[in-house]
């Protein structure tokens, strides 16, 4: 989420005054710590320069902080029943780690209990947590010339195998020294949250939002696909994606002219290209683009394609709903399927 520089400023002013009506309201991600808190946590303040601010836990942890030890942010505004403490200290142990029923029996804990009370406190599930955490890792800035040891221990990590693994199983080795195609990582806050971009100096080959369900996954397949390793950083194709989205959420940029690499069967092509040419604010139906591909009976397979699209907003998917005239499903979450709905409406009533 885009936050005004006045409304930095003022969280700012309460994280200093460590003014508790504001806890719960933001956190502090600390730059030369690489923690987050809470607006009153006791420990030394840092300098503005060096404070990230964020709406939610989710989103400090993806983007690589954790939790202070002092503050405790993830327990406001309760305390942390045992079995759930019992979790947090796993996953900070292993958070390359990506959980299994039997992983909650070796710690003694019911599975179902322990995620219903973490969905209650933290207002997101453990697994939410646990890939957030992951992808925070996977995602912490490691640049160019800098050492692995150094990022590992500004992570958190005890060992250097346990940092290795939760980048290497998404970005790549960082130390390979093989001849491999560099992507760079980029995120991109929007008003309705951060995604990241995955481009070269060529194409966009990835536009998620940081929080989809499945992203790591995508990266991975899309990583191995192409023999590809991902480093944060810059370059001209995700700047320009960064500059036509904040003209998009705008209002002031209605189509999108960008390089795309789109990998996928004929078919899946085929349903992204009919998407592309939806216009702005319209909508249509699975059944609709069946029938545009000449059989109607495909409404599931043209479900799954548009599932499977990895350019968010970019190639439209969320301007495809139910013949009943609902929503329906989007990896972004319905909510924001509205809103870009709702967005390009009034978009094209301001243009026309």
């Amino acid at each position: 989420m885009r936050l005004s520089t006045q409304k930095k400023q003022e969280y700012y002013k309460a994280l200093v005054a460590k003014d508790s009506a504001y806890d719960g309201i933001f956190f502090a991600g600390i730059k030369t710590t690489g923690i987050f808190c809470h607006p009153t946590c006791t420990a030394r303040k840092p300098k503005y320069e060096n404070c990230h601010f964020y709406l939610t836990a989710e989103e400090a942890l993806l983007a690589g902080f954790r939790p202070c030890k002092i503050c405790h942010p993830l327990s406001y505004p309760h305390e942390i029943p045992t079995e759930i403490k019992k979790l947090v200290d796993a996953v900070e142990k292993n958070p390359e780690k990506r959980w299994q029923e039997k992983d909650f029996q070796e710690l003694g804990l019911h599975s179902a209990t322990a995620r219903r009370k973490f969905k209650t406190i933290y207002g997101m599930t453990f697994v939410q947590y646990a890939r957030s955490r992951r992808m925070g890792m996977a995602f912490k800035e490691i640049a160019n010339g800098s050492k692995v040891i150094d990022q590992q221990l500004a992570s958190g990590y005890e060992s250097a195998s346990g940092f290795n693994d939760a980048f290497t199983k998404i970005m790549g080795n960082p130390a390979k020294k093989t001849e491999v195609n560099l992507l760079n990582a980029y995120f991109i806050s929007t008003p309705i949250g951060q995604m990241l971009s995955l481009s070269d100096d060529n194409y966009l080959y990835l536009l998620e939002f940081s929080d989809r369900r499945g992203l790591e996954r995508e990266i991975e397949r899309l990583r191995i696909s192409q023999n590809f390793r991902i480093i944060p950083g810059k370059n001209k194709i995700n700047q320009e994606v960064e500059k036509q989205l904040m003209l998009y959420f705008d209002k002031k940029l209605s189509r999108f002219n960008l390089p795309l690499f789109t990998k996928g069967t004929d078919f899946q092509k085929e349903v992204w290209h009919i998407l592309e040419t939806i216009p702005p604010g319209q909508t249509l139906s699975y059944k609709d683009i069946a029938q545009r591909l000449g059989n109607e009976s495909k409404v599931r397979a043209v479900g799954n394609a548009n599932g499977a699209n990895q350019l968010a907003i970019v190639i439209p998917c969320h301007r495809v709903i139910k013949i009943s005239g609902e929503l329906g499903g989007y990896g972004g979450g319905i909510e924001r399927k509205q809103y870009l709905l709702q967005l390009e409406q009034e978009m094209m009533k301001q243009m026309n």
